[in-house]
């Protein structure tokens, strides 16, 4: 980046906050401050989300400036978000009232830093969010446990739209009104737009406002990007509904503010929303950061008050990923033999995108189903499917697709029909979006499920024989694809026919073996075993793609050959390949067993960058050189 990033300090925030008297005016020259740090903020990171910041400004400069009474006090009203993809722009927000250090605009998706996604470790974090559905009930709760407390305060709640097709949602509304929750108040972005693409291509959500009126819940409607009109509509919701729950359906635009990032701009008949994730480029941060001061200027020369003082820093923006992610090359390998097998079908849980699944949607428009941000209800489609006869592929992210129909799986499992499960975005990397999109006790919540194979590959030619073996196996499968691009080590690691428990040796060494599974543990182990040479250790190395498979042959001549046996995997420690491995060692009856360890993630994944995030966990190569070379010294 040949320029410099330019954000709005503190100070500025104080200047104008002090300098505008009428309290709507306020309002909008906040949110325009805080839309210019959101985007450095977003910028300098390389990664963040925009588009849910930008139509959620308003809203959240409203609610932190007139709405809340004693926000950030112990006994004060409450306010998060559910939705969670507007934390770039809460950050700002706060971080424009004094209430977050101001040094954390340059600390977003780093260690130590600003989370991707909401977290209670962060001050005036309420809860973690990220993982969709949750905020109702968790505002329920609060407002339980105030009562039981003697303590009165409000809680505001804000959910995305796509975040309204998550049945706990719906489950949590009823209870509201039982109780009648007056303090509760749900305001819904309604932009239109869920991750990528049109909510109502996706699941048509229909009448909103009947629908939460069915339940019994006060409903207000209004433009969520015009302040006047969230200042009226708060207002009714206290005269009206003072002793009810209340909904009030925001009608905004995904990336407001901003024509470079407005979804109003994109082009008739467009599908794709580009700026819901991931930093903007070059040509358009400079577009946007142009546009936006403009905007803020203009509204401040309307009260006598100078133009912006903005900072320059030093760009450092995180360097984008380069390289193939297993998921785009999955894509394109499901699609090919989706010629030759027309009994696939695949079912996404609004993810398309990151799944890989364009040009299977495009080949077999009739054979996909985008069920949208609905895990449970995607998962038992595929029982259905797969009861018709057919061999359905479902698709989400590994954090949401082991966990939260995993009720849904274990009950497909028992009617003992196939069915493919494909998890993108595995294991701690990328650390950017934080813990609720780190998928780490996959292998564990998923390994006991019975007639279920976990799978692993560790680059693209391993990844097409894993789903040749899908398609050839007796039993069901969870396929775990990592998302970052795969590492050169990892993609030069030559492949072959793949044996149900059996690993592979890629690099030679004398009796201390690690092995692993997937491109990330492999590419550090084989960066570690260089760093080992130096101590005159030849480290070997295993390819073991099987997570809970493990074949007693296989498994029983490498014992043999082994004075130490070491497992390093992308997960917790507890439950995944490495106890898989110990079992099936412990149950072969070796009369000598070698020295064995398990390495893997003890704590809550780190946000922050892939090598934060590795060395955080000791699961970078030169931790892991240090606690393998630590381990053979103590024997």
């Amino acid at each position: 980046m040949p320029y410099p990033l330019r954000r709005v300090p503190l100070r500025e925030f104080e200047r104008v906050l002090a300098s505008i008297g009428e309290p709507r005016a306020r309002t909008r020259a906040f949110a325009a401050l805080c839309r210019i740090n959101t985007l450095y903020m977003v910028t300098r990171a390389g990664s963040g989300h925009l588009g849910s910041s930008f139509s959620a400004a308003d809203l959240v400069a409203h609610l932190l400036l007139h709405e809340l009474n004693e926000p950030h006090t112990e006994h004060g009203d409450v306010y998060f978000s559910s939705k969670g993809h507007d934390a770039p722009g809460l950050y700002a927000a706060l971080i424009g009232l004094g209430k977050l250090p101001e040094e954390d605009l340059h600390r977003l998706r780093r260690l130590g830093g600003l989370p991707g996604h909401p977290d209670v470790h962060t001050p005036h974090m309420p809860f973690n969010t990220g993982s969709l559905g949750m905020g109702v009930s968790k505002a329920k709760g609060l407002i339980l446990a105030d009562r039981l407390q003697g303590r009165r305060r409000r809680v505001f709640v804000t959910m995305g739209d796509g975040e309204l097709q998550e049945g706990q949602v719906w489950e949590s509304l009823a209870g509201a009104v039982h109780h009648r929750m007056g303090e509760l108040t749900l305001v819904v972005d309604h932009n239109k737009i869920q991750s990528d693409t049109w909510v109502q291509d996706v699941s048509d959500l229909g009448d909103l406002e009947a629908k939460f009126r069915s339940y019994g819940w006060g409903v207000l409607r209004c433009d969520g990007n015009d302040v006047d009109a969230l200042a009226e509509a708060f207002t009714t919701r206290r005269e009206r509904f003072p002793q009810l729950p209340a909904v009030l359906i925001a009608d905004t635009v995904k990336g407001a503010g901003c024509a470079t990032f407005a979804a109003t701009s994109m082009p008739e008949g467009e599908w794709r929303y580009r700026f819901h994730s991931g930093a903007p480029s070059d040509e358009d941060y400079l577009a946007a950061h142009a546009e936006l001061v403009k905007a803020a200027e203009e509204i401040l020369a309307r009260h006598d008050l100078g133009p912006l003082e903005l900072l320059p820093e030093e760009a450092r923006v995180a360097p984008r990923p380069t390289g193939k992610r297993l998921p785009e090359v999955y894509g394109e390998v499901l699609r090919d033999r989706a010629g030759s097998h027309p009994a696939i079908v695949a079912l996404d849980a609004d993810l398309v995108l990151d799944t890989g699944l364009i040009p299977f949607s495009r080949t077999f428009p009739d054979r996909f189903f985008e069920c949208g941000i609905a895990e449970q209800d995607m998962v038992s489609m595929a029982g259905g499917l797969a009861a018709g006869g057919l061999l359905p592929f479902v698709h989400s992210f590994s954090c949401f697709l082991h966990a939260r129909p995993n009720e849904q799986i274990y009950n497909n499992a028992t009617e003992g029909r196939r069915v493919v499960y494909v998890g993108s975005l595995a294991g701690l990397l990328p650390a950017g979006p934080g813990h609720s999109h780190q998928a780490v006790r996959d292998v564990s919540a998923l390994g006991a499920v019975p007639g279920l194979v976990m799978l692993e590959p560790a680059n693209a030619a391993e990844l097409a024989a894993a789903v040749d073996f899908c398609l050839e196996s007796d039993e069901s499968v969870y396929l775990r694809l990592t998302s970052v691009p795969v590492p050169d080590e990892s993609a030069n690691i030559p492949s072959g026919p793949l044996r149900l428990g059996r690993g592979r040796t890629v690099r030679e060494g004398d009796r201390v073996v690690a092995v692993a599974a997937g491109p990330v543990m492999l590419a550090q182990l084989l960066r570690a075993a260089e760093l080992l040479t130096a101590e005159g250790v030849r480290l070997r190395v295993v390819n073991l793609p099987w997570l809970n498979r493990i074949d007693e042959e296989w498994l029983t001549q490498l014992a043999a050959e082994a004075d130490t046996l070491l497992v390093v995997e992308n997960h917790y420690r507890h439950g995944g390949q490495a106890d898989a491995v110990a079992r099936a060692l412990l149950e072969s009856q070796l009369p000598e067993l070698p020295d064995f360890h398990g390495i893997g993630l003890t704590e809550v994944p780190v946000c922050g960058t892939e090598e934060e995030a590795l060395d955080a966990h000791g699961l970078s190569a030169r931790r892991l050189a240090d606690q393998i070379l630590k381990t053979i010294r103590s024997r």
